[in-house]
């Protein structure tokens, strides 16, 4: 009988303690969270740090991977994005919602436009220009993303596109 409680009491405890493993989360900066993921959602992850019950959201273009600590399984998020120059500018992701920089650098604003009063652009045209100059200035500054702030067009006859935003890179 001592036997069987034995048994019963060590697998409840090994059941427990898997139960209980963390999970690790690896960053882009290089650190590494041990957590318990609650959802992976198409552009955030909550989690939980062990021990409390505040739940925590980070973007998911901050994390590289999930080792799930129940399973082993390993779930890669999104790749580095790794900007060298301004000749990377076309590497550069342009966000639109403020959930996918969270756990990102918040770096300082930046503008693309395209030529003053003189200017033979179409709107299209403009439209690219002003994108390529901004996504230029952002790669300029080693910063792979871009949280668009203003995105404006003038249609009084000379076609000028002039976008806002604020560089973000891995922490």
């Amino acid at each position: 009988m001592k036997k069987i409680m034995l048994s019963v009491l060590s697998s409840m405890l090994m059941l427990f303690s898997v139960c209980q493993t963390n999970d690790k989360m690896l960053k882009h900066s290089g650190e590494t969270l041990e957590v318990k993921v609650i959802k992976v959602g198409e552009t955030t992850i909550s989690y939980k740090y062990p021990g409390e019950e505040a739940e925590q959201t980070i973007g998911k273009f901050a994390v590289a991977s999930i080792t799930y600590g129940g399973s082993g399984r390993k779930e890669a998020i999104s790749e580095k994005i790794v900007i060298t120059g301004k000749d990377d500018w076309e590497k550069v992701e342009i966000l639109t919602d403020k959930s996918q920089v969270l756990g990102l650098a918040k770096g300082e604003e930046i503008k693309g436009k395209t030529s003053g009063l003189l200017s033979y652009n179409t709107a299209g045209s403009a439209d690219k220009k002003a994108t390529k100059r901004i996504k230029e200035a952002a790669a300029e500054a080693g910063a792979p993303f871009i949280l668009m702030t203003s995105d404006k067009s003038d249609g009084f006859g000379v076609k000028q596109a002039i976008k806002k935003g604020v560089a973000y890179s891995y922490k």
